[in-house]
């Protein structure tokens, strides 16, 4: 089973390492992982000029093509933003716009795929919740089935409390220990819905 992680920070420290550290699991586990970085890429904003309801794919062409590829392809998909003004990063946001020209091809096209979300914080309270609840809606927009780790540490997603420091982020047990709980239960979800 194929599993698409997607970084949405704009610079590959805190965020994508914890990603990292997430689809290394998953390989351990045998599964194929692809991680896209926003780091250096080029993916502009939707213009909502509806060029993709015409012609089927979108008007820009830039780095989001290989976004659509792996999309389509994945099983699985893991969303990790940074808190950027107490929600999720403008790189993620825009990549969220942009998929409805994928759905100009087939509306259906990412329903039943499972979806996973980490937010990495500067502060434990920054805002995980917030762009985790922003990559839920879009999970739930598409017909992804989104899977937390549960109650108790992990109830939307895998939340990280970096410090702003990539040191520290390592330190994170806590956090670390909601993206264990969360990863077990997007396995789980993964090899029932998908297999």
């Amino acid at each position: 089973m194929k599993v698409f992680g997607i970084c949405g920070s704009p610079r590959n420290s805190t965020t994508y390492y914890v990603l990292k550290e997430a689809l290394n699991k998953l390989e351990d586990n045998r599964f194929e992982t692809y991680l896209f970085s926003c780091s250096g890429k080029n993916i502009g904003p939707c213009m909502h000029c509806d060029y993709c309801l015409e012609h089927k794919k979108c008007i820009n062409n830039d780095d989001m093509l290989e976004v659509y590829e792996k999309l389509q392809q994945c099983d699985g998909l893991i969303l990790a933003t940074p808190v950027q003004s107490g929600g999720i990063s403008s790189n993620l946001s825009a990549i969220m716009d942009r998929t409805r020209a994928l759905e100009a091809v087939d509306y259906n096209i990412l329903r039943g795929k499972i979806g996973m979300s980490i937010a990495v914080g500067g502060d434990r309270t920054g805002g995980q919740d917030f762009a985790h609840l922003k990559n839920i809606t879009y999970f739930m927009i598409h017909g992804i089935i989104p899977v937390s780790g549960g109650p108790f540490g992990s109830n939307l997603g895998a939340s990280f409390w970096s410090r702003d420091s990539l040191e520290d982020i390592k330190k994170d047990d806590y956090g670390f220990e909601s993206l264990n709980r969360t990863l077990v239960e997007f396995e789980k979800f993964l090899k029932k819905y998908i297999d």
